[in-house]
This record gives structure tokens, sequence and C-alpha cells, in this order.
């Protein structure tokens, strides 16, 4: 047995049978979460030894995860999506943002007063993975949002800004910030 395999059988069987329910229905964070506060004290798994582990778990488990379904982001839905905000928006914007998989753009449709955000979609087309296997450029996140934010922007009659479409960077200006 590996040292991972050992430090995971030392789990007692209902937590490793709670965290696996969550990894095969591709709920990574809740799988986390229920490691990291299933213990205390002294016995209290680190934060990265419960990525670490889940991780692994996924692994392990691939050809039995049932990957979340996607929501819908046809215009039409994003349209209908921006009409049952509580306030129509100033602009729609999309953002990089990245996570431990690694980068995505973020959706989002901006009002200035109140000044908010509200996320409209999470675009992400793979992990990081790809920057190691020679398959980017192009970023098919930027493409997709781009052409969803046009759209979006068109419709309501309103700037659509994207700082770093050609790349994955974290925005120095934001849209309210070049008012």
């Amino acid at each position: 047995m590996t040292e991972a395999e050992v430090e995971w059988e030392a789990l007692p069987e209902a937590l490793r049978a709670r965290v696996d329910e969550f990894v095969l229905v591709d709920e990574w964070f809740a799988a986390v979460h229920t490691l990291w506060t299933s213990r205390s004290g002294a016995e209290r798994i680190s934060l990265q030894d419960c990525q670490r582990l889940v991780f692994r778990r996924r692994s392990t488990l691939a050809d039995r995860v049932q990957p979340k379904p996607e929501p819908p982001r046809d215009l039409a839905t994003l349209i209908a999506e921006v009409c049952e905000l509580p306030d129509r928006p100033d602009a729609i914007e999309a953002i990089w943002d990245g996570d431990s998989v690694g980068w995505m753009v973020l959706l989002v449709a901006v009002t200035t007063d109140p000044r908010a955000e509200h996320e409209l979609a999470m675009i992400r087309h793979g992990g990081d993975i790809r920057l190691f296997n020679g398959r980017v450029p192009p970023w098919t996140e930027s493409e997709e949002a781009t052409e969803l934010g046009t759209g979006l922007a068109k419709h309501f009659s309103v700037p659509f800004y994207f700082e770093h479409p050609d790349a994955p960077d974290l925005p120095d200006v934001r849209w309210w910030d070049t008012l």
C-alpha cells in the first residue's frame, strides 16, 4: 500500500464513504469540507492534506465520477437571467479567474448604483494541463465569453468590457474603473 492509501484507510469508514459520495457526484468542495471539518484538535487534517486526499480519491474513482452538467450558456438563457436581476446592468464584463483546476472566464452583469456584479456564467474549457501539453492558445473560454458578452451587451444596449481577451490574467482595471 502507498502512503496515501494507508492515510485514507486510517480514516473512519463512515467518513470515507461520505467523502466518496461527494467525489462521485463531482462535489469537490463538499468532499474537502467534509474531511476538513471531520476532525478536531490534533486529529485535524490540514486543508492541503484534505485537498490532496480528495484529489487522489477523484483519480481512483475517475471512471465512476458523474460530472455535474454545466448550466446552459446560450444567449437566450443569459438574457432571461439578466432580466431577472434586481437592477438593469450598466455593462457586461468578462473577467479571468482561476482556482486549483485552472483558468476560467466569468461573465458578469455590472451595475454602478448600487456598485455590484452578478455572475451570469463561468466558462472553462479544460484545466491548466493544457499549458503543459501545448494545447493553448487559443483560449476558447475567451472566444465564448466575448461572443456571449457582446450579444448580451448589444441586447441591453450597454458596453461589453474584457480587459485581457487574449490570455489569462487577473484584471488590473474593472469596467467601473474606466468611467
